[in-house]
């Protein structure tokens, strides 16, 4: 990405993005992040993670269904469930080649997820390819926390053969964009990378630039509506790999909100 493009993201339609900080937060998504069903140590962390203000600033509401793609342990996908409640659903998406190539243990805490009565009634597990996100039903919200860069950066448990990081990576948000209903919501959360950084960052210090997240998602048709600061950190000078002790957790991330148009001219894939 060349020097004009991230100055471009650094000023992009800066009087009509929004702020997570400023919004309201409504009493399911509180509720949910309160509830006594999620474990202790998922709540131990809700203080760097933010998710009452992540959640009020995507707008998942509900009845809403939701696709939480790489959900990782589930934090996320817990969150999901009691705010869409009884007449909405969340989907908890693993990549086919992961589930392939991840050691069993890594998926043993999403499995008992969506067996726990206390989700199971409004989740589910689907392991899928990238470029396949139909769950039969059209979703609302698209959500990726922490992911986008594994994919991007060809990561090995994440790589598929024969397609490169990038390659993958637009297949992914073209997916998305296609799962997705007309004015449906793409949430993308990361750790940020210098500008200009490319593939090397995202592969071996786990980090993205986020002004290359904007350019695949609109060329998948995506519109950028905004972007938070909330999880920023300017103390990350962006040179560290996201695991060093010192920044472990405290990392500068990016929230970036992209809406499938309600009239499009970009035809899904």
């Amino acid at each position: 990405m060349n020097k004009s493009s991230a100055l471009a993201f650094l000023f992009l339609g800066t009087a009509t993005l929004l702020h997570a900080q400023t919004a309201s937060q409504p009493a399911y998504v509180t509720d949910a992040v309160s509830d006594s069903a999620r474990p202790a140590a998922d709540k131990q962390l809700d203080n760097d993670r933010k998710p009452a203000a992540l959640i009020a600033f995507a707008g998942i509401k509900p009845g809403d269904n939701v696709a939480d793609v790489m959900p990782g342990g589930g934090y996320f996908t817990r969150i999901f469930s009691k705010v869409v409640g009884a007449k909405g659903h969340v989907y908890a998406i693993v990549p086919e080649v992961y589930a392939a190539k991840a050691p069993p243990e890594r998926l043993k805490s999403i499995h008992a997820l969506v067996a726990d009565p206390a989700y199971s009634g409004n989740t589910r597990l689907d392991i899928r390819p990238y470029d396949r996100l139909d769950v039969g039903a059209p979703l609302d919200v698209v959500w990726t926390s922490q992911n986008y860069h594994d994919v991007y950066g060809a990561v090995s448990v994440f790589s598929v053969d024969g397609s490169t990081g990038p390659e993958q990576a637009g297949k992914l948000d073209a997916a998305v964009f296609k799962a997705l209903k007309p004015g449906g919501v793409f949430i993308v959360i990361d750790h940020v990378a210098k500008p200009g950084s490319g593939e090397q960052d995202a592969h071996t210090l786990h980090r993205i630039d986020p002004a290359v997240v904007i350019a695949q998602a609109k060329a998948a048709g995506f519109v950028l509506e905004a972007q938070s600061e909330l999880l920023s950190n300017p103390q990350d000078g962006h040179d560290k790999s996201v695991f060093a002790p010192e920044i472990k957790g405290h990392t500068d991330k990016f929230v970036l909100k992209f809406r499938k148009p309600m009239h499009s001219s970009k035809t899904d894939p």
